[in-house]
């Protein structure tokens, strides 16, 4: 649930951002491109959300314990 309300929220500011540089045009390339990477950032998250771990870890096995001063299992 709370991934959908992230997406969503960061939908809304992507829309924010391109409405503002569409009313308010950067004043040249530079800003222009220093735009881009935040909206850019922001709809990527937007359309594919937080991204988890596709493959789950494999837990590797407890070491055997070993007894004090023998060094031996």
């Amino acid at each position: 649930m709370s991934s959908l309300v992230i997406r969503l929220v960061c939908g809304l500011l992507f829309t924010a951002m391109a409405l503002g540089a569409v009313v308010h045009p950067p004043a040249d390339l530079t800003q222009g491109i220093g735009m881009l990477l935040p909206a850019g950032m922001l709809l990527n998250y937007a359309i594919r959300g937080p991204r988890r771990a596709l493959v789950p870890k494999k837990r590797t096995p407890a070491p055997a314990p070993t007894h004090p001063g023998t060094g031996q299992p």
